[in-house]
This record gives C-alpha cells, sequence and structure tokens, in this order.
C-alpha cells in the first residue's frame, strides 16, 4: 500500500535511526578520544577515498538527467567538492586534516593505501548511482539527512580529545553544516514527490539503506584492519607510510 508523504518521510528517517553508522563502534572510539594518532591517520587516509570519489558519483549522475532544474540543483554538489574560486571545497579541507594528523597530503590524495574493502564499498556506490535509476540515486544521497547530528559530534569529540583539532583542521566538518542542509532538503522533496507508487517508495527506501551500507561496510574495514584484531590486508596502509614531509625527514 502506498505510503502518504509523511508516512513515507518518516519511513525514511527510520532507516537511519536504525542503521546510520553514527552507531558504529569505531566512531565510539573517535569521538569518545580512544582512537590512537595511527587508527585515526587510518580513517583519515580511507575516508578520503570516499571524499574523493563523491564529485565523480554526482557527476555520473548528472550525466543522465534530462531535466535542466534537476542539473542545475545538483551541480553545487561537485563545486562544494570539487571547490571554486572562491571555495576551496571539501576534498582540499579533507588534505588540510590529512596533514594535520601528520600525513603527506600527497600520499593521501594518492589513495594508496586504501583498504581494499573501502574502494569495493565506495566503488559500489559509484556504480549504483550511475545505472540505477534516478530515483534510487537521490534516495541513496539522502544519508545526509543524519549527517549533521554526526558531524557536531565529530566536532566536539575532535575538538576535546586531540591535539591535532581546532578551526582548520576540522574546517570540512563545519563546512558541511552549512552546506548539507540545502542539498538534503531539495533531495528530500524530490524523492517525495516522486515516490509516488509503493514499488517506487519501495526502491527508494531500498537505495537508502544500500547507502547506509556503504558508510557502515567502511567502518567494518578499518576496525577490522587496525583495531582489534589488526589484520592489515596486503597493500593498504601501515604505520610509518605516508607520513608529513617534516616526519618524514
Amino acid at each position: 500500500m502506498t505510503q502518504t508523504r509523511e508516512e513515507f518521510e518518516a519511513r525514511l528517517r527510520q532507516i537511519g535511526a536504525e542503521r546510520y553508522h553514527d552507531k558504529h563502534p569505531f566512531h565510539d572510539m573517535l569521538h569518545g578520544g580512544r582512537c590512537s594518532p595511527d587508527q585515526v591517520r587510518a580513517w583519515v587516509i580511507n575516508r578520503y577515498y570516499y571524499q574523493h570519489s563523491i564529485p565523480m558519483k554526482d557527476a555520473a549522475f548528472m550525466s543522465r538527467v534530462e531535466d535542466p532544474e534537476l542539473r542545475r540543483m545538483w551541480r553545487s554538489r561537485i563545486e562544494d567538492h570539487d571547490g571554486t574560486e572562491t571555495n576551496p571545497g571539501g576534498i582540499k579541507r579533507w588534505l588540510k586534516l590529512a596533514e594535520a594528523v601528520g600525513l603527506n597530503p600527497d600520499y593521501v590524495a594518492s589513495t594508496e593505501g586504501v583498504l581494499p574493502a573501502t574502494k569495493f564499498a565506495v566503488d559500489a556506490y559509484v556504480r549504483f548511482v550511475r545505472d540505477k535509476t534516478l530515483l534510487e540515486a537521490v534516495a541513496a544521497s539522502l544519508t545526509e539527512l543524519f549527517a549533521p547530528k554526526i558531524h557536531a559530534q565529530r566536532i566536539e569529540g575532535l575538538l576535546q580529545n586531540y591535539d591535532f583539532a581546532d578551526d582548520s583542521s576540522l574546517s570540512y566538518f563545519r563546512n558541511r553544516l552549512k552546506e548539507a542542509p540545502k542539498d538534503v532538503a531539495f533531495g528530500l522533496a524530490w524523492v517525495l514527490d516522486h515516490a509516488t507508487t509503493q514499488e517506487k517508495q519501495d526502491a527508494a527506501a531500498k537505495a537508502l539503506e544500500f547507502k547506509t551500507d556503504v558508510l557502515w561496510a567502511q567502518l567494518d574495514a578499518l576496525y577490522s584492519a587496525y583495531v582489534a584484531p589488526a589484520r592489515v590486508p596486503p597493500g593498504a596502509w601501515v604505520a610509518g607510510e605516508g607520513m608529513a614531509l617534516a616526519r618524514a625527514s
């Protein structure tokens, strides 16, 4: 049975309440100051792979959109990450964080040392957005509904617990608190407008669940490789590699 607009929005929000990655034990460690410096570095390296893939995901989406209005609204997402003449963008802000935790930004940007499971999860998300319906692609982005809470927790936890944390190193998260609301307001309204049958509502809900799985899988990979028991796969980052130039000399 097709849900009302209000019922369907509540269904989408319940997915975040149950499945969003703020509930993963790695985030408890990170925000609570229980991560070692190398565990923080591993998180920065692997999360970068997701950050740098977001504009490619959005470009793949836009390449299939025939509606100029939808393209125009979606274009700002690429600019938010890649930057403009007046905005350095989320990718450069993330590399500032990498430098702050003692990593060489060039090493991080190379994506060498990224866990295989991280690559599989993120690449699967890019393919999903490229190949699925536009409704499913937009619905998958709605994890942004739940992101402001985790960004606020992260800013507070990192500032309280880690010496590297300051306004410069955490600028990515502060900026997302301003950027994400406009994206999610448009995306949510678009999904609610277009999920007009039970079949479409079910597909959109499954797409959002898929995206929560993508985010959760990345943290599972980190936890397995760098927490307990630590099992770093061949080719992935190991402590001491890719450090900042000043520390490597």
